[in-house]
Order: C-alpha cells, then sequence, then structure tokens
C-alpha cells in the first residue's frame, strides 16, 4: 500500500528541509553516502492454546536510523524519537563512527528517482489490520481449531496464532531520493500434537501474506487444517530407513527451504565480498545443468518476500542469479553494489530502524523445469521422496549442510513405499546442486511464514519444483 507522501512527512514530523539538514550533519565529517530509515509499525497478536486465549496484544515500534558511509567504514545511529534534536544528534554520531575510514574514491551513485508508483503497489489492503476489531480474530481461532479437531480424533492439543504487522515506511539519502511505502503482513499459524497412545506425532502449518485482514477466511481455515492432518496415518507408521548415500527426490514448494540455506545464502553479496563464500570465484561460470534457473524475486504480489522498495529506496525487482546454469548475480545491497560496480538488485534489507541494512533474500525459488514430477520419482530404483524438512545448518564458507527431515517415503523400484521420518540429510551445497539431473514442471512457491535469521530477522518465501539429486547422504539407520 503506497500513501500520499504528505502522510509519511506528518506521521514522522520532517519536511525536505530537515531532511537535508539530517543528511548533512551525517556528512559532516567526511562522509560519501549517508540515509535515513524512518519506520512506525504497528503489531498485532492473539494466541489460542487449547481453546483458551493465552496471550494477545498490540504495540508500536516508532524510530529513525541514520547510516553514514564512508570508504569501507559504515557509522550507524537511531533514536526512538523523531524530535529534530535527537535526529541531529543521531547523524552527528553516525558521521563520527565513520569518519576515520581512508578514502576510496567517489561514491557510485546508483540514482533511483522518480516518485514510488501506487498503480504497481505489490500488496494493496482491501481491509487494514489496524482498524480491523480485534473481537473478530478470536472466533476466527476457535473455528480453527474445532475444524482440525472434527478432522482426526487423535488430537490432544492445538496452538493456534494470529499475528499482523503493518509498517509506515519514510527513505531519504544525500542523492536527494525520496521514498515510502507501507507494508501489511498478516500470518496465521497452528501447531498440533496428535496422540494415538502409544506414540506422539506433531505438526506446524502457516500461511503468511503481504496483503491486509482480508486473508481471513473460511477457504484459508479449511486449507490449514487438511495440511494439519495430511498424510497423518503415514507419520505415525514412519521408521527411520537405513542410511548411506543415495539419490533424493525432493517435493515442490516447502523444499526449497533447502535451496535458500544451501545455496541462497553463499549468494548474498556480502559474503561473496568477503570470500566468505564458496561461490566467491565463479560468477560467470557455470555452477549447475542448463535446466536449472534460480531466481530471488521481490516481484511476486502479495508474497511475505514482496517489495514494492527494499530498505535502502532501490525498487524491488526480480533477480536473475543462476541462468540455465550459468552464475550471473549475486544478490546486492548499495554497498557490495559498489565493490562489484554494478547497480544493487534491491536486497537491502533490515530487520527494522535498529539496524543496518544487509544483502538479504526475497522470494528465493528454482524456475520449473520440463520433467513430470511422477516421472522423476519412476527413475529411482532405490532412493528416498522428502516433503517436509525441518531445521539445518549451513557453513556458508564451505557450503556444507545439515537438515532434518520430517517426512518422506522410501522410494523402491519407482515406487513409494513405506513412509520415512526423523532422518538428516547431509550433503554440499554447490555439489548437490550440480548433482540435480531431474526438475520437475511444477514449481511451487511455498505460502508458509517463513523468516530468515542472518543476523537479524526477515520474511522471506522460498520454493523449488521437484527435483531429483542424484546423491546425498542420508543420515538413517
Amino acid at each position: 500500500m503506497i500513501l500520499p507522501q504528505d502522510t509519511y512527512l506528518r506521521l514522522f514530523g520532517v519536511d525536505r528541509e530537515l531532511l537535508d539538514r539530517l543528511v548533512a550533519a551525517a556528512l559532516s565529517e567526511g562522509g560519501d553516502y549517508a540515509d535515513l530509515f524512518f519506520e512506525d509499525t504497528s503489531y498485532r497478536d492473539l494466541l489460542l492454546r487449547d481453546g483458551v486465549v493465552a496471550s494477545g496484544g498490540s504495540h508500536i515500534d516508532f524510530g529513525v536510523g541514520i547510516r553514514t558511509l564512508k570508504g569501507e567504514k559504515t557509522g550507524y545511529a537511531y533514536t526512538e524519537s523523531t524530535d529534530a534534536a535527537s535526529m541531529m544528534d543521531a547523524a552527528r554520531a553516525a558521521a563520527t563512527i565513520a569518519r576515520d575510514a581512508p578514502e576510496t574514491g567517489p561514491y557510485p551513485t546508483f540514482p533511483f528517482p522518480g516518485k514510488p508508483n501506487p498503480a504497481a503497489d505489490r500488496y494493496p489492503v482491501e481491509k487494514d489490520w489496524r482498524t480491523t476489531p480485534a473481537k473478530e480474530f478470536l472466533p476466527l481461532l476457535e473455528r480453527l481449531e474445532a475444524i482440525i479437531r472434527s478432522r482426526d480424533s487423535r488430537v490432544s492439543k492445538v496452538i493456534a496464532m494470529l499475528s499482523a504487522q503493518q509498517s509506515n515506511i519514510l527513505m531519504y539519502n544525500s542523492l536527494g531520493e525520496l521514498k515510502y511505502d507501507t507494508r501489511p503482513c498478516g500470518t496465521i499459524a497452528v501447531s498440533v500434537v496428535f496422540s494415538d497412545g502409544k506414540s506422539q506425532q506433531n505438526t506446524h502449518v502457516s500461511r503468511s501474506f503481504r496483503c491486509g485482514a482480508e486473508m481471513l477466511s473460511e477457504s484459508l481455515l479449511q486449507e490449514l487444517a487438511d495440511d494439519a492432518v495430511r498424510n497423518l496415518d503415514d507419520r505415525f507408521a514412519a521408521r527411520r530407513p537405513k542410511g548411506g548415500q543415495m539419490p533424493v527426490v525432493m517435493g515442490a514448494g516447502a523444499s526449497g527451504i533447502l535451496l535458500h540455506e544451501a545455496m541462497g545464502h553463499a549468494f548474498e553479496a556480502d559474503f561473496n565480498r568477503k570470500e566468505q563464500s564458496i561461490f566467491s570465484d565463479k560468477m560467470g561460470r557455470r555452477v549447475c545443468a542448463e535446466n536449472i534457473t534460480i531466481v530471488d524475486d521481490g516481484t511476486l504480489r502479495g508474497n511475505r518476500g514482496a517489495i514494492n522498495v527494499d530498505d535502502e529506496g532501490v525498487p524491488g525487482q526480480r533477480t536473475v542469479m543462476v541462468d540455465h546454469g550459468i552464475l550471473t548475480s549475486y544478490l546486492h545491497d548499495r554497498i557490495s553494489a559498489r565493490h562489484y560496480g554494478v547497480r544493487p538488485t534491491g536486497n537491502g534489507r533490515r530487520e527494522s530502524f535498529r539496524y543496518n541494512p544487509i544483502p538479504r533474500m526475497r522470494a528465493t525459488y528454482m524456475e520449473s523445469g520440463t520433467d513430470d514430477p511422477q516421472a522423476i520419482i519412476a527413475s529411482v530404483r532405490s532412493g528416498i521422496y522428502v516433503d517436509e524438512f525441518a531445521n539445518g545448518q549451513v557453513k556458508i564458507g564451505e557450503g556444507d549442510f545439515t537438515f532434518y527431515v520430517k517426512s518422506g517415503y522410501l522410494i523402491e523400484n519407482g515406487k513409494l513405499t513405506a513412509p520415512i521420518g526423523d532422518i538428516n540429510i547431509i550433503g554440499n551445497g554447490p555439489e548437490a546442486l550440480s548433482d540435480i539431473v531431474a526438475v520437475g514442471n511444477d514449481g511451487k512457491v511455498d505460502p508458509g511464514a517463513w523468516t530468515c535469521g542472518k543476523e537479524q530477522s526477515v520474511p522471506v518465501s522460498c520454493g523449488i519444483p521437484t527435483v531429483l539429486v542424484s546423491k546425498l547422504t542420508v543420515g538413517g539407520e
């Protein structure tokens, strides 16, 4: 949602003359570039545990962060007040922090002129979260719990949660660019514990979108309930398979978390600029098969990772990182773009005004290929199919990863057979990428509430089609 420019100026109590004075103060110790990031975020949340309200509330986060860049040094300061004196103090503090950096030459401007365009808004709001009465949320969560309990008699505990936030953002920099945005984000999630008297299974499902409270519908509740109880009998019957190196088919959608963690982070330009990424010397080179294209996209309408502009005022855009197997772009903020002599890709993101922007993903996914998903499975004589990943660990420099697989199936003679679970998938990101031998035609971006925690937390999304990795290590029996 993009409101009139004057709405943001009034909200933060500033005008162009004051903004220019703040930038001048931030540059007063010889800085090359400065920017201001104003934020007003309203949060609302409600949590229902077994039909009883366990917590709920609302709060507002308000303030401005001021950044000065000089050479390779960053000065950053923030204040929770936007009165002129407090902001001037923060601007001078940022200038002082950056002042001792050695000179490195002119700072590339990479201008992005023009005003935000409401007609191109990627997250229009029909029902404002801030003005929707809280009394509408409790019956919705109660309804969600009732649907889930009606689906299966083994439900023993249900925790349902609704959270929403709406952020008003104003940005100004030493290039004279004034950008503004209003960013909604709504999330509904449910965690369910099932018990058959002998063992327990648990599941967590969520949906998160950049839109207003209009996302809350009966069809959404039914969809969440379907996911919560899907393949429940198989979950109870699941066993750990025999471990070892074998082919692994990854299901479409949520398996994209492995793509995000094991490969996406290694494409972020700060890791490459510091030569900490396994891909730091591979620009322009083939890193995987010709049928693989990997994208980081800020333009998906209503998507959790969508942005109109990033947190440096750079327009959101679709960035192709791997184009038919060739590494063609890292994910850049203004600092890394300066280093590489390229334009920023709209990946400068931050958790709030208290944090410096750094290169971060948005919606990261692999594009669909041409292979039929069933044919991919049928091509495997002995291996596993995985469709639900949980937590994992990745070493960016080496590319090594370990992911916990919550559920999947054995593949025997081209067919899905016994359900499996409680296993680890172990591999190396670049090697796994080069070992993908089939890409399905069923690409899907998962709609769950994914959050990336690289030093600071930002909302993201991920996706992948069904893919076959010829060999990964499975940590089973």
